[in-house]
């Protein structure tokens, strides 16, 4: 997952083998942060402009779930949340339970 703003690269891994080679590259051009014990939640579905209001209710479920990084671009059917891995149950009865079963 990676996400970019007019100041910041933000990127996730999943296998952290070459984490300290990644780290020093990166730290030629900017300050690096790393974080540990995240977990990437999606939603996948077909979210076109039909379906208007499909994300507000995504990050509304999530409200009170800190989330560090969202990704939504590339295409119309998948939208990226990386949370602390030890919220990753509670975001996923939340989505669940707004996006799929009706619940506020």
């Amino acid at each position: 997952m990676i996400c970019t703003s007019e100041v910041g690269v933000s990127v996730s891994i999943d296998n952290t083998r070459h984490l300290n080679e990644i780290v020093n590259e990166l730290k030629q051009y900017g300050t690096v942060t790393v974080d540990s014990n995240m977990c990437i939640v999606c939603v996948v579905g077909d979210m076109v402009w039909e379906n208007l209001g499909f994300e507000s209710r995504a990050l509304k479920a999530l409200a009170d779930i800190p989330i560090r990084m969202i990704s939504y671009g590339g295409s119309n059917y998948n939208i990226s949340f990386l949370v602390k891995e030890s919220d990753k149950k509670l975001a996923l009865q939340r989505l669940s339970d707004v996006l799929f079963n009706g619940k506020k």
